[in-house]
């Protein structure tokens, strides 16, 4: 909903090799243009998956229900991918063990009902706090970092790297993130 209406169709495919679609937030809330959008990526033969953003205040189980409500079970999309990050999520910080064990029961239950481990997209900041040095550094990471490119040595699983914010193009209206494949992992 961020961009608006997207012109799919006007997406170069030499300039976006993948594309990720925000589907929900938390436990209850949707992209109203989720729909639309996964509908319009896949019609464009474009390759398509589609992401969550975990809330710190909503436990794990009614998250995973919510993104399963909303994302079909497509054996052509992408893995889901988990946005873990502090930017624009709740105040509270739970402890490492409590968030633990949230995450785990999202990833159980998304793991079993797609049968594909997720992705996890996060900050340096996030994955210091509360990934590192835990079965979850093992996981196929989306790293984020628009000021320097991301060590593979920090991050031996990463798979994508997203080093722009604010880029541009056709067929979408307003800035959109832009992202790198490191591997085929």
């Amino acid at each position: 909903h961020h961009q608006g209406v997207i012109d799919w169709l006007s997406v170069p495919k030499d300039r976006a090799a993948f594309v990720y679609i925000k589907s929900t937030e938390g436990g209850d809330w949707k992209d109203t243009r989720f729909k639309e959008n996964w509908n319009g990526a896949r019609n464009a033969g474009l390759k398509f998956g589609a992401y969550h953003f975990f809330t710190l205040c909503r436990d794990g189980k009614t998250q995973a229900q919510n993104f399963m409500n909303t994302v079909p079970n497509d054996e052509n999309a992408l893995p889901p991918a988990i946005d873990l990050e502090y930017v624009g999520n709740c105040s509270a910080r739970p402890t490492k063990e409590k968030f633990l064990k949230e995450l785990d029961d999202y990833v159980d239950v998304i793991t079993s009902h797609y049968g594909v481990q997720p992705i996890l997209y996060i900050t340096n900041e996030f994955y210091k706090d509360y990934l590192q040095e835990t079965p979850y550094a093992t996981y196929r990471l989306w790293v984020r970092d628009v000021w320097f490119r991301p060590s593979i040595k920090n991050y031996p699983t990463m798979i994508y790297w997203q080093y722009v914010d604010k880029g541009r193009l056709e067929g979408i209206n307003g800035p959109v993130d832009w992202n790198v494949q490191i591997n085929k992992k």
